[in-house]
């Protein structure tokens, strides 16, 4: 008996939900769209955003923490790229759900 990928209990439906939810965030969102065009210095990330640094910070944190950012320490600069990998594959799980057919 295969499992179904919308069962409640599933991981892949636990995942998606999680994964969402750290996006659904404006700001969270806007980061990732903004690291699109590649690695950039968290100084340039708190200039587009132009919101608190500490609130940067607490978002690149939560991006981090679910595994969606990569960082790298170059002297006192922190850079940050997107996990591509780990982008990569939520997409595929969401795409999955969205187009499962039901026959």
């Amino acid at each position: 008996m295969s499992t179904n990928c919308c069962d409640k209990n599933n991981k892949t439906i636990l995942q998606l939900t999680n994964f969402l939810r750290v996006i659904s965030e404006e700001n969270r969102l806007q980061i990732i769209c903004f690291l699109q065009s590649g690695e950039q210095c968290v100084c340039k990330v708190w200039q587009f955003l132009k919101l608190p640094q500490n609130l940067i910070s607490h978002h690149l944190k939560i991006l981090k923490d679910n595994n969606l950012l990569i960082s790298r320490k170059e002297g006192l600069n922190v850079y940050y790229s997107i996990n591509e990998k780990e982008l990569k594959k939520n997409k595929e799980i969401l795409d999955k759900v969205l187009n499962k057919r039901r026959d």
